[in-house]
């Protein structure tokens, strides 16, 4: 698989806690983070139910 690079790039605060659970999982817990992950179908998943904070960066 390949890996992605996702960066938190709107806030936490006002997510319900799924939202925040997932953003957790994910490994962002700043602002402007970045992480690196493959892209399985469950990091993809949790990247879309999260897809209005975050962004996929090259």
């Amino acid at each position: 698989m390949s890996i992605i690079k996702i960066k938190q790039v709107k806030s936490r605060i006002g997510a319900p806690a799924d939202q925040k659970r997932t953003l957790d999982a994910l490994g962002l817990r700043k602002l402007n983070r970045v992480v690196e992950h493959e892209s399985t179908p469950s990091i993809l998943g949790m990247v879309d139910k999260v897809k209005h904070l975050v962004a996929i960066v090259k």
